[in-house]
């Protein structure tokens, strides 16, 4: 019995972009998907996400940041579109990808791979934050972060001590203190 090849499976990584990126040591290209406007590849790596630009001259790493940083990824089928938001409140990186292959799922799952615990902080008058203890998915190192919820401010009365106690019961419980 012959078995066809049925296409779903993608190929590699492209060499101009691998060679772009030159993977650390550990690091292997998981998933890749072309924003065809750009011309960017888009990376999710064990270690990192990448973007790649592709334009008139050569490759170049364009977008390189460990997992334990990126907060989220949202895929909007409708729009095609795959925005990341990041822990450190940088504006989010936005794609849109006609084709994504598996990116959005490994996006997901290496994001996931990274958190270690989290614990949800209700701030009163429906306003939250997130602290979590992430770690890095190349070193294993851990690092302990708070994620503000949408119109919260650090400098809101009260923010600062929750956050810092939610980060204290979330760091203990994992040996940081």
């Amino acid at each position: 019995m012959r078995l066809h090849w049925t296409g779903l499976r993608r190929p590699p990584v492209p060499r101009d972009v691998t060679a772009a990126i030159g993977p650390q040591a550990g690091e292997r290209l998981l998933a890749w998907a072309v924003e065809p406007g750009t011309r960017t590849t888009v990376v999710a790596g064990r270690h990192r996400l990448y973007a790649v630009t592709t334009g008139d001259g050569a490759p170049h790493v364009a977008l390189s940041r460990p997992w334990h940083l990126v907060d989220a990824g949202t895929w909007s089928g409708d729009e095609a579109v795959l925005r990341i938001t990041w822990v450190d409140g940088e504006r989010p990186a936005q794609f849109v990808l006609d084709q994504p292959g598996m990116l959005p799922e490994t996006l997901r799952e290496r994001v996931q791979a990274s958190v270690v615990l989290a614990e949800a902080v209700d701030l009163g008058q429906r306003r939250t934050a997130r602290v979590v203890v992430r770690k890095d998915l190349a070193t294993g190192a851990l690092t302990s972060q708070a994620v503000l919820g949408p119109g919260v401010r650090s400098t809101d009365p009260g923010v600062a001590e929750q956050v810092r106690s939610g980060l204290a019961r979330v760091r203990e419980q994992v040996g940081l203190s």
